[in-house]
């Protein structure tokens, strides 16, 4: 599959915010073919999709949080802010008690399950979101390994944040072949553990990450950037150039 390079516009803190088409122009300039964000406060969704339209930009995912996902009423809104997008991916961090241990990750993907289903009945994947706290031991077992084991992989698939894969203590490469049959989105992230860099200025061999996910039909590489000491837009347009520099 040829892959399509997206952004998180979270690099840009609280301005897409306040200026989403001050963002989506720096975006599309900077050579993206789409934005993960999340549902529009302040605006109409007709709006954003014009905005979107007006910048030949597609939304390649949203973003939200597990509270959200209780909610039906929001889940919706989430669901037909996708559909009316055109885009196939709902990503979600956290579960409502990541210390908890075990038991707390095996109630969360129960609701996963449920959220799953309900996406793939309108055509969306649902993708569980890695941090580093997922690679925390209870009982013997890796959080992460432990939701993977208990959820469906055809309602529970996984957005593969290589950046935090790495500091959870595991190769990335690795991480992807062995849940390749349900990746279903990816967060190219750069770094060290504490800090953020712009893509191919840290420690996370991306490289090596971009040649095994090209291997797997996923249609966003998506750059993600927590905090950036440069304008977001030199951020953004600095590691999109890396990425060309890999080949996408």
């Amino acid at each position: 599959m040829e892959q399509k390079v997206g952004i998180q516009l979270i690099v840009y803190g609280r301005r897409p915010g306040e200026d989403l088409a001050g963002v989506l122009k720096e975006v599309a300039e900077a050579g993206y073919a789409g934005v993960e964000g999340g549902v529009p406060r302040g605006m109409e969704p007709q709006q954003v999709r014009d905005l979107y339209a007006q910048n030949n930009l597609l939304l390649s995912g949203s973003h939200t949080g597990f509270a959200d996902l209780a909610d039906p009423a929001k889940l919706e809104a989430h669901i037909s802010f996708l559909k009316l997008m055109g885009s196939k991916a709902l990503m979600c961090s956290g579960i409502d008690n990541h210390q908890a241990g075990l038991s707390a990750y095996k109630s969360a993907g129960k609701v996963f399950e449920q959220v799953g289903r309900t996406c793939k009945a309108e055509g969306i994947d649902f993708c569980y979101h890695n941090h580093a706290w997922e690679f925390e031991v209870f009982d013997g077992k890796k959080a992460i390994h432990y939701l993977a084991e208990v959820t469906d992989p055809e309602l529970v698939k996984l957005c593969v944040d290589v950046y935090w894969v790495h500091v959870g203590g595991e190769n990335p490469v690795e991480f992807i072949e062995r849940y390749a049959n349900r990746i279903g989105y990816f967060h190219f992230k750069d770094g060290a553990p504490g800090s953020f860099t712009e893509l191919g200025k840290g420690e996370v061999d991306l490289k090596a990450c971009l040649a095994a996910a090209r291997k797997l039909p996923v249609e966003w590489i998506t750059y993600e950037q927590d905090h950036t000491d440069l304008e977001p837009k030199e951020a953004a347009a600095q590691s999109r150039q890396y990425l060309r520099t890999l080949g996408i």
